[in-house]
């Protein structure tokens, strides 16, 4: 494949029952193209476990997905509250979702960590007050 191919979808922040389409819809765009399972399994793992933490903590945010010879890259973008302490955010089972929301079953405090597992790289530029971009790459 020699085509980059891009995806782009605005995540409702409003909307737990949607948040989750956008890798629902990279899945299928995928299975088409004939891409291997497990590639598709990593890439629908860390979008959708990014879309939840846009909901939960962002209001909503942006994922772009670009499909390239020898990787897909995932950028995940918002203009919540931001991470005051990425270190911390990164130890599983640590959440800052309100009780509300972990009644739901969300708020678990492995997004980020799951995010960092089942992708090859991944970095997270985040600024309090300002916002989040978290860009993941999972390799071919």
């Amino acid at each position: 494949m020699s085509d980059t191919i891009k995806f782009h979808f605005d995540v409702d922040g409003e909307n737990f029952s949607s948040a989750g389409e956008a890798s629902v819809m990279v899945k299928k765009k995928l299975r088409q193209l004939g891409f291997p399972p497990d590639v598709i399994r990593k890439v629908s793992i860390a979008m959708y476990e990014g879309e939840i933490n846009m909901v939960i903590h962002a209001d909503g945010g942006t994922a772009d997905v670009e499909v390239l010879d020898d990787e897909i890259v995932i950028v995940l973008s918002d203009r919540g509250p931001g991470i005051p302490n990425v270190e911390l955010a990164m130890q599983e089972g640590y959440s800052t979702a309100r009780e509300n929301i972990r009644s739901l079953g969300f708020g678990a405090g492995m997004g980020l960590p799951n995010m960092k597992k089942y992708t090859d790289y991944m970095h997270i530029d985040t600024e309090v007050g300002v916002g989040t971009t978290i860009t993941m790459k999972v390799s071919l």
